[in-house]
């Protein structure tokens, strides 16, 4: 933490030398005394090449780095009063100090408690300060559920002795072989990436999660083992490992706060990225032996591994928006200490003198362009804890039963979002005075400008994917397997027009035994007539002469159904390229299509809070082509009540490059519907004005003239809807 001077006493005012002269010299006030178990540590220079220093309060374990005119203030402190620290530091150094250096550094010493408390006075102070820090149990637990630690190893003893047996790996050595045998792992994962990519989607199910839980344990254990090992390497301390629940999810830490005792920023740096650097090379290794372990549980493990290690440590560690080990990567990358700190009292500088007008002075003035890539990291940091917070809130509520989960939700938006917002906007009220006239005004106006926006009803279009094809098609398919007479060419037809004759032998021939038996039966009932005590075998031979003759009629109707017509008259296209005359054809199966190329509808897909605005008559235009560059016209004809429940067409599929997300195949075959939409869509039918210039199915994007909608009113009811949805118990 950088020393900056809390505050500047005002200087006396100056009397004339007559007042001087009879005033009486003022009493010799010494400064107070330090805390005996304070530690002066050398720190690295500042950026501007002065020497620094830490100040170690080993009671909290925290560190507080102060510049060079401060470290000679404290050689000079003890017994001596402000003026004589003052004047010391001017007679000794080439520094300039004054009573104000002296009063800043005395408010930061005893706002940190850093001071010794020797007088009852003093110890009051103390008292009323834990006071007012100390909190009640349910404030301790609202502001720690999310996340607490539980140490339960002090492991500096036995870390030395590991050490001792693992250092080779911290050679240049090791690093180089690593980096070798990774790079031939990449190179023979990316050779087989079909397999690899394949490998992860195969591994979605009950026993791969458990195999990348296992897998996550082991590299998060490796990556704190590392931080650990390369901080006792350095000479710093491991107070203790153990296990963080952030949300209630258990992972692993090791304190190393006490890597500010270095003076060197590169050596804070190995620790903090001890880590990833350990986890990168664990995944490739583990690609390595990936590609070339044999199959079994062994190339599972590796590639569990392997994908965990990439994708978490990337993700997640190498963040600086979080206190995680970008952030630490950062600070001691750039030797910025504090940066989210320094960062954010920046940006809020720049906020005020930004919006307000107000005469707001930035903390600090940093070389170049430092203030301004401040400025943009903390505004970064803002929307992105804004982005985690609001996701950690919906997690809190799914993750607990509802009443809870409510209770906890709202807590999280409170405080960390809404109370930080809040004490802004105090700091703003309680200065308003500062703020231009100007600028009121403007805020005014610009609030008035962006609720007239959101009152206005000017979202009035609708959007959503849609199927291009003719109004009238209809697919051929074979009714039962046959054999092909011959194959039909491409192109206009007629209604009744014969397009495919298939035969089958196996169907005529058993047509030609129950006619034959028919047959049989009726000569035998000729033969029947006129014979004595015939009526009984008469009944029973007609019987069987009507069962073979309904057998044979039906053998013939399977033969006509053989004949596939035209249902009606358009082009016939599509037809199966591997159709020759003499082919067999199996049942159902797709032979070609016919379709009427005069008249052309659009099936369009509008999300479910969008189909209330769109009624029959409306216009609508259809975009089509690789870039959306050809445009039709038509209007809607048809609106369905129903959710889509299987989509029309393979094409519309997300699977297969379509513009329709869709449920999984295992959730689909769990709902017993194949190309089921995954989000609530609504199909609406458009007839379209004029045919396309492709008279082939494709797809568009649909743009439907609906009724215009306010985005306010419409948010608003959204959201109530999802809290009449959410209020049932």
């Amino acid at each position: 933490m950088s020393l900056v001077p809390a505050g500047v006493v005002p200087g006396a005012s100056r009397a004339s030398n007559f007042t001087a002269a009879l005033a009486a010299p003022a009493p010799r006030v010494p400064l107070p005394a330090l805390r005996d178990e304070l530690r002066l540590l050398p720190a690295a220079a500042n950026a501007d090449g002065s020497p620094a220093w830490m100040v170690h309060d080993p009671v909290v374990n925290r560190f507080f780095r102060i510049g060079w005119l401060d470290f000679e203030l404290l050689l000079r402190w003890g017994g001596a009063s402000a003026d004589e620290a003052a004047a010391a530091v001017c007679a000794e150094t080439l520094l300039h100090a004054d009573a104000a250096d002296v009063a800043g550094l005395l408010a930061f010493l005893s706002q940190h408690s850093l001071l010794k408390a020797d007088t009852p006075q003093a110890v009051d102070r103390l008292r009323q300060r834990a006071a007012q820090q100390q909190r009640s149990p349910l404030e301790w637990l609202l502001h720690n559920y999310l996340f607490f630690r539980v140490p339960l190893l002090r492991p500096q003893r036995w870390l030395v002795g590991v050490l001792a047996l693992v250092g080779w790996v911290y050679t240049r050595t090791a690093a180089c072989a690593v980096a070798g045998l990774g790079a031939v792992g990449v190179f023979l994962a990316a050779r087989q990436w079909e397999t690899f990519s394949s490998t992860f989607v195969d591994h979605l199910s009950w026993s791969g999660l458990a195999g990348y839980l296992v897998a996550l344990a082991v590299a998060k254990a490796l990556h704190e083992l590392a931080h650990a090992l390369t901080a006792t390497r350095y000479g710093v301390r491991v107070a203790h490992m153990g296990v963080a629940f952030l949300v209630m999810f258990p992972m692993l830490y090791t304190d190393t706060s006490e890597s500010w005792k270095l003076a060197r920023a590169r050596q804070r740096l190995a620790i903090a990225s001890a880590g990833i650097v350990a986890e990168l090379a664990l995944a490739l290794l583990a690609t390595l032996g990936w590609s070339l372990a044999p199959e079994g549980p062994v190339k599972s493990a590796l590639f569990f591994l392997a994908t965990t290690s990439w994708l978490l440590t990337l993700a997640v560690n190498a963040s600086p928006f979080m206190r995680f080990d970008g952030y630490f990567i950062v600070m001691d990358w750039f030797d910025f200490p504090n940066l989210h700190e320094r960062s954010g009292a920046m940006a809020r500088a720049w906020l005020r003198r930004t919006l307000l007008g107000w005469r707001e002075a930035d903390p600090e003035r940093l070389a170049g362009r430092g203030n301004a890539v401040l400025i943009a990291f903390a505004l970064a940091t803002w929307l992105y804890r804004l982005t985690v917070f609001l996701g950690i809130a919906l997690l809190v509520y799914h993750y607990f039963f509802k009443l809870l989960g409510i209770a906890l939700m709202a807590v999280e938006l409170v405080w960390f979002i809404g109370r930080p917002v809040a004490t802004e906007l105090r700091a703003w009220h309680a200065r308003r005075s500062e703020t231009r006239t100007s600028r009121r005004v403007g805020a005014w106006l610009l609030a008035a400008t962006v609720l007239g926006a959101l009152l206005v009803p000017w979202h009035g279009a609708v959007h959503g994917p849609g199927w291009l094809h003719a109004h009238q098609q209809q697919v051929l398919y074979a009714p039962i397997a046959g054999r092909l007479v011959a194959r039909p060419q491409a192109g206009p037809v007629q209604a009744g027009q014969t397009l495919f004759a298939l035969v089958s032998p196996e169907l005529g021939l058993s047509g030609q035994r129950a006619q034959g038996q028919a047959d049989a039966r009726s000569q035998e009932l000729l033969g029947l007539a006129g014979l004595e005590g015939g009526e009984e075998r008469r009944t029973q031979v007609q019987s069987q002469r009507d069962k073979f003759s309904a057998e044979a009629r039906l053998y013939d109707f399977e033969t006509a159904r053989l004949q596939l017509a035209a249902p009606f008259a358009g082009v016939l296209a599509d037809i199966d390229p591997q159709l020759e005359a003499g082919v067999w054809v199996q049942p159902r199966q797709p032979l070609a299509t016919v379709f009427d190329p005069a008249h052309w509808v659009v099936e369009a897909f509008i999300d479910e809070a969008d189909i209330g605005r769109v009624r029959a008559g409306q216009s609508a235009r259809v975009h089509t082509g690789a870039h959306g560059t050809a445009t039709l016209h038509g209007k809607v004809v048809e609106v369905d009540t129903n959710r889509t429940a299987v989509l029309p067409h393979a094409m519309l599929d997300a699977h297969a490059g379509g513009p329709v997300a869709t449920l999984t195949p295992a959730a689909a075959e769990r709902r017993g519907e194949a190309l089921a939409p995954r989000d609530s869509l609504y199909r609406v039918k458009i007839a379209l004005d004029s045919a396309p210039s492709t008279v082939r199915m494709s797809l568009g994007r649909v743009v439907i003239g609906a009724d215009g909608q306010a985005w306010l009113p419409m948010v608003a009811k959204r959201a109530a809807a999802v809290l009449v949805r959410e209020s049932g118990f």
